[in-house]
């Protein structure tokens, strides 16, 4: 995973938080997949957007790109990732060794009041997966990636919780370059049975489901690319 970065000494608080801001609706666009791979973010555009500096800018661009969700190329400027099948698998192979370790600890933690949150973020996905749209299609990937990150925070360990919004962020990148339309996002039904599971303490079931997930994600991608929105409808829808 990446390293922590530094904020520029020329940077007040105030323009701190308001790159914090910039990062997260770029974030949350690409995550949603309405930016896709290989847009161009113009430092001159977002700062127009956002009304502040491109020092602002290239901050929150900076913090992105140690995410891996944005890389940077001199005289070019900096795109959303576009990343190889080699690092596609890769991220899933790290959600294999990550998550079963993460749904054995949630089974040791896990509540009636988290199952029952559970249960109501399933009642989510089911809504978004009943209405039509790319609207409701995007809060359907991104109800379904939340199951993923809720199960982190229940586990209780906030170093993996930090990983798994890495993995589940850069797994919505894959996704939206090779995903089938309609298929890769994660499986209601599975996500249900893994609940169940464990709901019922029965952390081999849990594991194996998860493990199972996984596989389903990742066998569901192929290598068509997607075309997002332009920067500014983006950032507005």
């Amino acid at each position: 995973m990446n390293i922590a970065h530094k904020t520029p000494a020329n940077l007040d608080a105030n323009q701190e938080d308001r790159a914090q801001a910039i990062r997260d609706s770029l974030r949350d666009a690409i995550v949603d997949r309405r930016l896709t791979p290989g847009t161009k973010l113009s430092e001159a555009e977002v700062g127009t957007l956002f009304d502040v500096s491109r020092t602002v800018v290239r901050y929150a661009l900076q913090m992105l790109a140690f995410e891996g969700l944005v890389r940077t190329e001199r005289n070019r400027g900096a795109f959303v990732s576009i990343p190889t099948p080699e690092e596609a698998r890769q991220i899933f192979a790290s959600r294999r060794l990550i998550e079963p370790g993460i749904v054995a600890a949630a089974v040791e933690r896990i509540t009636p009041d988290d199952i029952g949150a559970f249960r109501k973020q399933l009642d989510e996905e089911v809504r978004f997966m009943n209405e039509r749209g790319p609207v409701a299609r995007r809060a359907e990937i991104k109800a379904s990636g939340d199951f993923h990150l809720m199960l982190a925070a229940v586990a209780g360990n906030g170093i993996l919780q930090r990983f798994m919004d890495e993995l589940v962020a850069r797994s919505s990148l894959v996704v939206a370059l090779y995903g089938r339309s309609g298929v890769s996002s994660c499986g209601h039904n599975e996500h249900s049975a893994i609940l169940d599971a464990l709901a019922n303490k029965d952390v081999a079931r849990a594991s194996d489901l998860m493990l199972h997930h996984i596989d389903h994600i990742e066998a569901d991608l192929d290598l068509r690319v997607k075309e997002g929105l332009a920067l500014r409808d983006a950032l507005s829808s």
